[in-house]
């Protein structure tokens, strides 16, 4: 019996570990496809030979400049924009076990975007200050949140709440600034609000692949943790975890994925809320779902954009397209939990 129950056990493990490494291989393959996509469809097509020589630096009259000055930045600020953003949202959502845990819905991003804005519209000033400013209050937001959410012990839910308030707070003072500043700074603090690759630089990317690979290796290292985490203090505790110091590495290299590739693109609206909970159902329960809620998060805005870029009359930033998308899910989720009594 104990035999059979052992082999029950063993086959399960093993056919989720086969789905997880399915579903990884596959949703790499359509990030791979999307990356091809954005150098190739443009004002002007190029042949991938083309492309492939533009890559490896020949210069090329026309698809230099298109390949390797606009695509390509822009290309790379979304993959990496989104590796980040689905990571971290995965992150928060997964610790404090309620798919409203979000970055975007909680106040994190807000913090950055609070910055920014005051930069851009106050300062008048752009470039790496906007991008340090951007960081520096995403983590003082997400301390000042963290410090108030932990009353006599850590709540998951007192956080969210605090955090909405905050949000709608900082929203606040966003709506304040946009008001009192001069009219033709309005438009590029509302293109960066939006969330936008547009006009992006390869001096941007150094920095955000950085942070995407440190931070990021981060929180695939303390994968484990964080599904030990998902089961509750007294559990994690039990199971020998230092569930203090685990999770406040955790939302350490969060904060610092959500800040820098907000300062990046923009608070690009939703992919920190939609990517962990889709990688979720693709790749099931068991694995720590950190790898695809990444890939997940960088698919939603590389297709978006594309999106955004070639298919409507009209070119909208990347922030709209999935704001489009994740609105319609927000409002379901919402209803559910209503329905649910307070359970997503």
């Amino acid at each position: 019996m104990t035999k059979n129950i052992l082999t029950t056990v063993q086959a399960g493990f093993q056919k989720r570990k086969i789905r997880y490494r399915t579903i990884t291989a596959v949703l790499i393959a359509i990030t791979a496809i999307l990356c091809m996509a954005m150098l190739y469809f443009g004002t002007t097509t190029y042949s991938p030979v083309v492309i492939f020589k533009v890559l490896l630096g020949e210069q090329i009259k026309g698809a230099a400049f298109a390949v390797g000055t606009i695509r390509l930045p822009r290309l790379l600020a979304g993959l990496f924009a989104g590796l980040a953003f689905g990571m971290a949202g995965n992150t928060f959502q997964t610790m404090l076990r309620n798919p409203l845990a979000s970055p975007d819905i909680i106040g994190v991003t807000s913090g950055s975007s609070v910055a920014a804005v005051f930069c851009i519209l106050i300062l008048k000033i752009s470039g790496s200050i906007v991008s340090v400013s951007a960081v520096l209050s995403g983590i003082a937001v997400a301390t000042l949140i963290y410090g108030l959410s932990r009353g006599g012990s850590f709540s998951g839910g007192r956080l969210i709440l605090i955090g909405i308030g905050i949000q709608a707070m900082l929203n606040a003072v966003i709506s304040f600034l946009i008001l009192k500043a001069n009219e033709h700074d309005v438009s590029t603090a509302l293109r960066w609000l939006n969330g936008s690759l547009n006009g992006m630089q390869m001096k941007s990317i150094p920095g955000l692949f950085a942070v995407v690979v440190i931070f990021g290796g981060v929180q695939i290292l303390f994968g484990r943790q964080l599904k030990i985490l998902e089961l509750g203090d007294q559990s994690a505790v039990t199971l020998g975890l230092k569930t203090d110091q685990a999770r406040l590495i955790l939302v350490i290299s969060s904060v610092f994925l959500i800040a820098y590739a907000t300062a990046v693109t923009g608070p690009i609206a939703f992919v920190a809320f939609l990517a962990g909970p889709i990688a979720g159902r693709l790749a099931g329960a068991g694995a720590p779902n950190t790898i695809p809620a990444g890939l997940t998060g960088a698919i939603l805005v590389l297709a978006a954009d594309l999106i955004g870029q070639h298919v409507f009359g009209t070119r909208f930033p990347v922030g709209v397209i999935t704001g489009i998308l994740g609105a319609p899910y927000l409002i379901f989720l919402l209803i559910r939990i209503n329905r649910t009594g307070g359970g997503a």
